[in-house]
């Protein structure tokens, strides 16, 4: 554990890159009870395991690395694909006895609970993601939600390996509520945790589509939006769906996915009497009442 931050960026890279990656419990779990039915299990049930769980799709990702370059015409960008490469059998085998997040945080309750949330947050943000891609005909929707589930992975990590740091930043954070996250970020670490996501990508030989998906530099791409959008929403609505910047993301997955307003609030399955007040709200701003400023994130 950390709990004071590292001399800069390539420090932290070093020392993520020779740590274990923990995954959630329930993960671990649900692979043991499919290797003892392997007779029955293919490479896409496994993928809908891992695709829930962050760090257990960059161990699989990473596993396939010693196969690139000679060995493959291009990168492997799902889940699905990296099992079937690795085998079902050989898969098993890797991930035998696996360190949980639970286990490894168990005497750290604040971290633990902090990074479930955030975890919780990111399967969230991969299913929009995967429903809209898939409403968009997206050429691969496996990769949009991917990414979209690999999108904060750098602050799960903190939460694992530095929570005393994750715990300062979402401290500053409640205190000032104009405090922004990356202002935060450079406070407590030094560093902004995009720059050691990007890092980290590149360290671990991640697919260049996926980091492409992932950085939020490319969002002139349709498949960029798409990713980015269902983060924000995911993350704007985590405590209710009355935070300042909705308004921006619902107008902005309206255009994406070239439907209406009541339309969408119906598929995010908000409660009708939810659904009627936004939109009376939004009625009564557009009306004549003060616009609100939205901090960003």
């Amino acid at each position: 554990m950390l709990n004071q931050p590292l001399q800069d960026l390539e420090a932290w890279v070093t020392f993520f890159s020779n740590a274990e990656m923990p995954i959630l419990r329930q993960t671990a779990r649900r692979l043991e009870e499919a290797r003892l039915n392997i007779d029955n299990i293919n490479g896409r049930d496994i993928a809908a395991i891992v695709l829930q769980d962050p760090l257990m799709a960059v161990r699989v990702l990473g596993c396939i690395q010693p196969f690139r370059g000679k060995h493959l015409r291009s990168d492997i960008t799902t889940i699905a694909n990296a099992v079937m490469m690795l085998g079902i059998e050989p898969f098993f085998s890797r991930f035998e006895t696996p360190l949980t997040i639970e286990a490894m945080l168990k005497s750290e309750p604040q971290a633990l609970l902090g990074v479930l949330q955030v975890i919780r947050r990111v399967q969230r943000a991969s299913h929009y993601a995967h429903d809209w891609a898939f409403d968009r005909h997206d050429m691969n929707v496996e990769e949009v939600a991917l990414a979209a589930l690999l999108h904060d992975l750098a602050e799960i990590l903190l939460w694992c390996f530095a929570p005393a740091l994750a715990i300062e930043i979402r401290d500053r954070q409640q205190a000032d509520k104009t405090l922004r996250s990356v202002s935060a970020q450079e406070q407590v670490l030094g560093i902004r945790l995009v720059d050691l996501q990007l890092a980290l990508c590149a360290a671990w030989h991640l697919p260049e589509l996926l980091n492409t998906l992932m950085d939020d530099a490319n969002a002139h791409l349709s498949r960029v939006q798409n990713v980015t959008l269902a983060v924000n929403l995911a993350r704007h609505s985590t405590s209710n769906w009355r935070d300042a910047a909705l308004p921006d993301d619902l107008a902005a997955i309206e255009k994406l996915l070239h439907i209406k307003r009541e339309t969408l609030l119906s598929r995010l399955n908000i409660p009708e009497e939810r659904v009627t007040q936004k939109l009376a709200d939004e009625s009564n701003e557009t009306q004549g009442g003060t616009p609100t400023n939205h901090r960003a994130q």
